[in-house]
């Protein structure tokens, strides 16, 4: 089983309460998730049609890549604000380059328009508020689970939410290697990085998908590669065909790939990073709710988000200002996504972070990377603390259910690790 470690989380802000385990995802329906969206304005001559998608057991490259090719326009011409989970049941908007006819004829299965209109502004990739969620966990028969529950609702209360870690949906739950391609491309050696995509095997794959990525891992034979593979491996064929033709253009085969999938390899690495950072600064007893001389402060932004571009920087003039402008909700002590225009705290959390990036032997000018620029980045400061609204849970015949809501970013499987504090694999 895949250790948390790998992705960086190390801790649990509530490790004195033993965990209820369980299972999530069992079918798709037990996670529901729903977007909460940030609607362009609607245009009667638009040249966009907007819709509410809901779709279910869709990965969202592919659920694009078939829309696409259904609608046939280029991937290009469709958008998102935000990645869900495969394994759920998802509704959000999207936008589309074609007249809202053409969305009345698509048949996909497990997928539905719920609501269309026309509009001249596309929905840009993080452009919405947040999610809600409704989730249950299944195979939980403890016979004082309740007391557990209850003992984690009062700790994460007096928090004020939960650490903010990057879920394992983002490193990917069954073979965690999103961020390993990462750091190979900050490195320069896309070779390796194509090689970990290609090649990179678990036991938690079907036992024709390890054949596959042995098979290549071992000969290198792309051309023979492509062909053993399922089809359903889009995007690995998608690197293969390139280097059937040219074998050692391995930053040629990343560019091949959609582009925010190759963007999400080192917001993947930098998201390991921060786990890491986040975790150090809970082992070292230093508070999420509450800032010390030193840490970088996120204000709210003018839809009361915490703003990742704006900070301010906690010294001894204006730490008691801060702390109470933290407690109204106005807010958020951050951590580094480290990128190629970093921001670094200083004092104890500075030293966390340098240390970090010391034990990574990193420099800014690694995220500049021109033979796949695209995939570079500034980096920015990252809330520790992710606050939780209408929270509620109660048991069922087959579970337990949660539902709450979450701000854009935040990911509700690193809430429900605080309650289950089960493998990796649970989730």
């Amino acid at each position: 089983m895949v250790p948390e470690e790998e992705i960086g989380i190390s801790v649990y802000w509530t490790k004195e309460v033993p965990g209820i385990g369980g299972r999530l995802k069992t079918v798709p329906e037990d996670f529901v998730v729903e977007e909460l969206s940030l609607f362009p304005p609607e245009s009667p001559e638009g040249e966009l049609s907007a819709a509410v998608v809901r779709h279910k057991n869709w990965e969202m490259n592919r659920l694009v890549r078939r829309l696409s090719t259904n609608l046939r326009i280029s991937r290009n011409s469709i958008s998102f604000a935000g990645t869900k989970d495969k394994r759920s049941v998802a509704t959000q908007l999207m936008t589309f380059r074609v007249p809202l006819e053409a969305l009345a004829t698509v048949q996909i299965p497990d997928v539905e328009f719920l609501y269309m209109y026309r509009t001249n502004t596309p929905i840009r990739l993080g452009n919405l508020l947040g999610n809600r969620f409704r989730i249950l966990i299944r195979q939980v028969s403890l016979e004082d689970k309740q007391a557990r529950m209850s003992a984690v609702d009062e700790s994460l209360r007096a928090l004020g939410g939960f650490p903010n870690f990057f879920g394992i949906q983002r490193f990917g739950i069954t073979r965690p290697v999103t961020h390993l391609i990462g750091r190979a491309m900050i490195r320069g050696d896309f070779e390796q990085a194509v090689m970990l995509y290609l090649a990179y095997e678990t036991e938690y794959e079907s036992p024709e998908f390890q054949k596959a990525r042995k098979f290549i891992s071992e000969t290198r034979d792309f051309k023979t590669g492509h062909s053993m593979l399922p089809k359903e491996m889009i995007f690995e064929r998608m690197l293969l065909r390139h280097l059937s033709r040219k074998p050692d253009d391995f930053a040629g085969a990343l560019r091949m790939l959609p582009r925010n999938l190759v963007m999400m390899f080192v917001h993947a690495y930098q998201s390991y990073l921060f786990n890491r950072i986040l975790s150090k600064r809970i082992e070292k007893g230093l508070p999420l709710d509450s800032a010390i001389e030193g840490d970088i402060v996120l204000p709210l932004d003018k839809h009361g988000l915490p703003d990742h571009r704006r900070y301010i920087r906690v010294t001894s003039d204006n730490i008691r200002m801060v702390n109470e402008q933290i407690r109204a909700g106005k807010g958020f002590v951050s951590g580094s996504l480290f990128g190629s225009n970093p921001v670094i705290a200083e004092g104890e959390m500075g030293e966390i972070e340098h240390e970090i990036i010391a034990l990574e032997k990193l420099e800014s000018e690694d995220f500049v990377i021109p033979d796949v620029i695209e995939a570079s980045s500034r980096g920015m400061r990252r809330e520790l603390l992710a606050r939780i609204s209408g929270f509620d849970r109660s048991s069922t015949e087959i579970g337990e259910l949660f539902t709450f809501e979450l701000n854009k970013g935040c990911y509700a499987t690193s809430l429900l690790r605080e309650y289950m504090k089960a493998p990796l694999l649970s989730y």
